[in-house]
C-alpha cells in the first residue's frame, strides 16, 4: 500500500517513530539514567517555553491525558506534580521508553499504545489533554482534535502545540527541496510535508488552527520560534556534510529573534471545551 493513502501513510509514521523517539538522537543510551536526564536537560534547554504552555503544577489532582509521550519527558513532569495522568503514544518505543523512565524514578502511571483519532475512553473522561508536537502528524488531524474535544470534560481545557506556516522551518525545508533542486513551483507545505520529521507532517496558519478548533468554546493561539527555526536542534545524519555545517554556524538567529515570532513553527494553542 502506497504511504499516500492513510493506512499506509499511518504505518510510515509509526515506523519513523519507532525507530526514532522524539529527543533521543544522537543521546548515547547506555546508562539509562543519564540518558534520559540529557533528553529532559536538552529537552527543555531548547523549547524552554513548554514549561510555561504547559503549566504542568496546574495537573495537580486532574485527570490528565498526553497524546504522544514519545521520550516520556512531559509526561513524568506531569506525573511528578501529581496529575493523574494517563499517556498513550503510536509507538512501542514511545510507550516502552515512558514506563521505564517512570520505574526509574519509582512513579506510577498509565501508559498504553493508541491512535489520536480513535481514542479508546469515553466522552467527557479528562479535565486537561495535552499533546506537543505529535497531531499534525497524524494523517487526518482534524479527526484527532475532534477526537480530544470528544473525551475532554465540560470546561475541560486542551493544550496542543502542532506546526505552522508560514515560519523558518518551513521556509528552509523550501529552500534545500524545492528551491535548490530546480523545482521552486513546489511549496513550503509540501517541503514540510515530504521531509519535516515522519511523512505527511502537516502545518497550519492561524487561520486554519482556528477552524480546527472552532468546537470549542474559547481557543487562544500564539506563535513561538521553535530550536529547529533557530538551528538549535542536534543535527540529522542528512545534515552532517560541510555546507550545512557552515549553515548552522553562520545562521543568524539574532535576527530571527527580532521577529518576536512571527514566522516560528510552533502554534500553542490553548483551548476550552
Amino acid at each position: 500500500m502506497s504511504v499516500s493513502q492513510p493506512a499506509g501513510l499511518k504505518r510510515a509514521v509509526e515506523r519513523h517513530w519507532n525507530d526514532e523517539a522524539c529527543g533521543t538522537r544522537g543521546v548515547v543510551k547506555t546508562d539509562r539514567k543519564v540518558f534520559f536526564d540529557q533528553i529532559e536537560c536538552e529537552r527543555y534547554k531548547w523549547e524552554p517555553y513548554i514549561r510555561s504552555f504547559a503549566q504542568f503544577q496546574r495537573g495537580r489532582g486532574k485527570k490528565l491525558l498526553e497524546i504522544g509521550v514519545g521520550a516520556g519527558t512531559d509526561f513524568v513532569n506531569w506525573v511528578r506534580n501529581g496529575a493523574q495522568a494517563l499517556g498513550i503514544d503510536l509507538t512501542e518505543t514511545g510507550v516502552e521508553l515512558t514506563r521505564e523512565r517512570l520505574a526509574l524514578e519509582g512513579l506510577i502511571a498509565d501508559v498504553m499504545r493508541g491512535d489520536a483519532e480513535c481514542l479508546p475512553f469515553k466522552s467527557n473522561t479528562f479535565d486537561i489533554v495535552y499533546s506537543y508536537g505529535v497531531l499534525h502528524h497524524s494523517p487526518d488531524t482534524a479527526e484527532a482534535v475532534q477526537e480530544v474535544h470528544r473525551v475532554l470534560k465540560p470546561g475541560g481545557e486542551a493544550r496542543i502545540m502542532i506546526y505552522h506556516v508560514p515560519s523558518c522551518v518551513a521556509l528552509m525545508l523550501w529552500t534545500v527541496h524545492c528551491l535548490l533542486k530546480g523545482r521552486p513551483w513546489r511549496s513550503p507545505r509540501w517541503a514540510v510535508y515530504h521531509h519535516l520529521e515522519s511523512p505527511g507532517t502537516k502545518a497550519y496558519t492561524v487561520k486554519e488552527a482556528r477552524r480546527l478548533f472552532a468546537s470549542f468554546a474559547t481557543t487562544t493561539i500564539r506563535l513561538q520560534l521553535t530550536f529547529g527555526d533557530l538551528l538549535l536542534m542536534r543535527p540529522s545524519t542528512k545534515y552532517q556534510n560541510w555546507s550545512a555545517k557552515l549553515i548552522w554556524f553562520l545562521y543568524p538567529r539574532w535576527l530571527l529573534r527580532l521577529t518576536r515570532n512571527r514566522f516560528g513553527t510552533g502554534l500553542l494553542i490553548e483551548a476550552r471545551k
